[in-house]
């Protein structure tokens, strides 16, 4: 599976970006039809300490797959966003299994 991260208006450490990496590949034991993942890292204007956001954009074999949330750091934003394309990711595959 290729990952594409990308940071926007701000540089994201190495650590953040293999932290990253750790929690989508292992979203390949529910899924092998990956073909590949983008995921932004964006800071909000807001005033609120939940400014982080993560968008993670996943392709899969004849569909996409998105999630987007927001919170207090990239670690918790991005695990939520995982855990909505684990969720996606197992439907989608029971729906595929039925075709």
């Amino acid at each position: 599976m290729q990952i594409e991260i990308r940071s926007i208006h701000f540089k994201a450490d190495k650590k953040l970006e293999d932290f990253i990496k750790e929690k989508l590949e292992k979203l390949t034991q529910f899924y092998d039809g990956v073909i590949g993942t983008e995921v932004s890292l964006k800071l909000s204007n807001t005033e609120t300490s939940d400014n982080k956001i993560t968008e993670i954009r996943m392709n899969v074999r004849g569909n996409d797959l998105y999630a987007k949330k927001q919170s207090k750091t990239f670690e918790e934003s991005t695990d939520e966003a995982v855990e909505a394309l684990r969720r996606q990711l197992i439907k989608y595959k029971e729906k595929v299994r039925k075709i």
